[in-house]
């Protein structure tokens, strides 16, 4: 850095130049930077350390659901630090526990006639060509459930650059009353959601664990239905969106219908109660006897970012007699299905890793952090690559599953099925899930 004109010192050591008796300090919002003594209280009301207000649809740790007060805290297991006797019962326990889950998927895996032209184009290389068709399988599993159509807000999770949005939108051409809400709690570059003006983009720039729907202006002032979308919602992410779109949000809706005003009883001199306009909530399906909700879907992936904190098939888990010590332990085995234990240094695997599952999308899918057992070293002679590939899926599964249950249980046809092949992205499940008798209309895609 270059000292300003009559400086001594640039501005990373500005601190230790003393102008007219005028000292620097470390600022108190960010140590990293510093500022005149005498100039504090000025700089602290624009720094950009500060704290930005909270929006309106910001609620405090509304999807992080109940924490008990008895619940241990995570803690960082290894299990390559386990005896041989530990892995064996831990993975007795894992097939205990799988009994009577369906592991054989269905192929689901689709196309939309939307992202033909970029299918085609020699343009996109292999990387590009990857996302897209998992893009495109997506768009068609919605469409399959017809849940592309007008009177609709999509909310995209962990939307990134807003890609998927993006292939909504084009799908759905010159369909009108559609909003999209891209939640992403990171600044992003290069977003392709500034490109649309047909319709309505909005960014909602906070974690989905604070993210209120109910509270986001475009829903209560359109009360449209709601499609949860996301491609590669990582870990956790993807149990706050649940929770956010089937606890949180649905749950607000019906509350609301069944206290309005229009759902009262008349009163006793026969005229009817009065219409509250002001009512800032939910959706016109609620009013019409539909879920709030009218559908999700997630491709899941990086099981290892899984947090019991926030896991929505906790109440699956300790059915099955399992708890959090079995669960930090199953969902850092995930590792195993998608690293692929292969018999190779851990730098190559590494990078295999991230070329079959990333390609130039880095912001869509994290690989297995170091904590992580994903080498053969710790485990040779133990298990072969095979047996840890299918005990690292079948992790991945029973974890799935607590979430299939969980849905289930509000009311949901929820399914897991693979959307893409292997070749595409080794992160190659889709959870979808529409209401149960959904009268939702046919496409108009």
């Amino acid at each position: 850095m270059v000292p300003a004109q009559g400086r001594r010192f640039c501005g990373e050591h500005a601190a230790q130049e003393e102008e007219n008796g005028k000292k620097r300090i470390p600022c108190p919002l960010d140590s990293k930077h510093t500022v005149y003594e005498d100039l504090l209280q000025k700089h602290l009301r624009k720094c950009n350390s500060r704290e930005k207000p909270k929006p309106l649809y910001f609620a405090e740790d509304i999807n992080a659901g109940l924490k008990e007060a008895t619940e241990l805290p995570e803690e960082k297991v290894s299990v390559s630090a386990l005896s041989k006797e530990e892995l064996e019962d831990l993975i007795r326990k894992l097939k205990k526990a799988s009994n009577g889950i369906k592991s054989i998927l269905k192929d689901q895996t689709c196309s939309h006639h939307a992202l033909q032209e970029a299918l085609s184009d020699p343009r996109n290389g292999d990387a590009a060509f990857k996302h897209l068709k998992q893009q495109a399988s997506i768009l068609g599993n919605m469409e399959r459930l017809n849940l592309l159509g007008t009177k609709r807000c999509f909310v995209e999770f962990g939307a990134g650059r807003g890609k998927l949005s993006h292939w909504v939108d084009i799908a759905l051409q010159d369909a009108k009353d559609v909003h999209f809400l891209l939640v992403e709690r990171a600044t992003t570059r290069y977003k392709v959601d500034g490109k649309h003006r047909k319709n309505s983009f909005e960014r909602l720039q906070v974690d989905i664990q604070h993210l209120c729907l109910n509270k986001v202006p475009v829903l209560v002032k359109e009360k449209l239905p709601t499609v949860g979308i996301g491609k590669h919602v990582c870990g956790s992410a993807t149990d706050l969106a649940l929770r956010c779109l089937v606890e949180t949000y649905a749950n607000f809706c019906e509350d609301d219908r069944r206290e309005s005003p229009s759902a009262k009883r008349r009163k006793s001199d026969g005229t009817s109660a009065a219409l509250d306009n002001s009512s800032d909530t939910c959706s016109k399906s609620v009013a019409e006897n539909q879920s709030p909700v009218a559908g999700i879907v997630i491709a899941l992936c990086c099981h290892h970012r899984c947090d019991w904190r926030y896991y929505v098939g906790r109440e699956f888990f300790t059915a099955l007699g399992l708890g959090a010590t079995e669960f930090n332990y199953f969902k850092r085995i995930t590792s195993w299905a998608t690293c692929g234990m292969r018999d190779s240094s851990p730098q190559t695997s590494r990078i295999e890793t991230e070329s079959d599952e990333q390609g130039s999308e880095a912001e869509e899918h994290d690989p297995p952090d170091k904590h992580m057992e994903c080498t053969s070293d710790s485990l040779q002679g133990l298990l072969t690559t095979e047996e840890r590939k299918r005990i690292g899926q079948l992790c991945k599964l029973l974890i799935d599953h607590g979430r299939i249950e969980y849905l289930q249980q509000r009311g949901y046809d929820a399914v897991l099925q693979y959307y893409t092949d292997p070749s595409v992205s080794l992160e190659n499940v889709l959870l979808t899930a529409v209401p149960h008798q959904s009268s939702l209309p046919h496409s108009t895609s």
